[in-house]
């Protein structure tokens, strides 16, 4: 537990301004929802007379002046791409800042496994998804009930879900991939979160690309069409937790065999 604690304790200050950060941008959104109510029913025509921009983003599937189809879009913005960038950066660097910062000669000397290593390193990255999570969902409750609003607490539960799963993915595959690099990833992160935000875009465009589904955590995730569904999708959520496991695996057969550059 000392390798998780220190790992809790190395990226406070990261995890508190992510954190900090998407929860005061979702409470914002739901808190100015109130003043747009009288535009909200000519907001939504308009977006879902937007064609193709409405199609990318699924606003053509649901009520965007109800409080679900707004939260729903707006918790995309927010948590979906945030939460997407956060859990890349914290899977890039968890294994590789050790060879970055010259501290894996004074790690590996102690009597601990390199599998307790990545155990304890993906255990703190999860960890530090959860207090995000909690953090961006009280946040959201407290905005909610603040305005009045009624809460869907099934709906809502599903939608925080999916992006909590989306998160796991992103960064297990990022921890992964982490066990094969020495040197700074955070690019490689960041454009990783996009590509994947992108797919999911790109599949809302077009029936020819509906295979990148399968592909990207942000075709089960995106808010919006679990309040279309009704639920997250499992045809897209099985390959997605296919590809945790793959990561999470990776790490730890490359991590246990390669040459650690102190």
């Amino acid at each position: 537990m000392t390798l998780f604690l220190n790992e809790l304790k190395r990226d406070r200050t990261k995890r508190i301004v992510w954190s900090g950060a998407i929860a005061l941008m979702l409470l914002i959104s739901i808190v100015i929802y109130p003043q747009m109510t009288s535009q909200m029913s000519e907001i939504g025509d308009m977006f879902s007379e937007m064609g193709g921009f409405s199609e990318a983003f699924n606003m053509d599937k649901i009520n965007f002046g109800e409080f679900r189809g707004y939260f729903a879009v707006e918790c995309g913005n927010v948590l979906g791409l945030g939460g997407a960038f956060f859990a890349a950066l914290l899977g890039i660097a968890a294994l590789a800042k050790e060879e970055r910062e010259r501290t894996a000669e004074f790690l590996l000397t102690h009597p601990v496994s390199r599998r307790r290593v990545v155990s304890e390193k993906l255990a703190a990255v999860l960890a530090e998804i959860v207090i995000l999570n909690l953090a961006v969902v009280i946040a959201a409750l407290a905005a909610t009930l603040a305005i009045g609003e009624k809460i869907d607490a099934k709906l809502f539960f599903l939608i925080f879900l999916g992006y909590f799963l989306m998160q796991i993915e992103i960064a297990c595959v990022m921890f992964g991939l982490s066990a094969f690099l020495r040197g700074n990833g955070f690019g490689i992160a960041l454009g990783a979160a996009f590509v994947l935000y992108f797919l999911n875009i790109l599949a809302n465009l077009t029936d020819k690309a509906q295979a990148l589904r399968y592909v990207t955590p942000f075709s089960y995730a995106d808010g919006t069409s679990i309040v279309a569904a009704g639920g997250i999708e499992m045809k897209y959520l099985i390959p997605g937790i296919f590809f945790m496991i793959a990561g999470a695996a990776a790490a730890f057969v490359q991590y246990c065999r390669k040459d650690i550059h102190a």
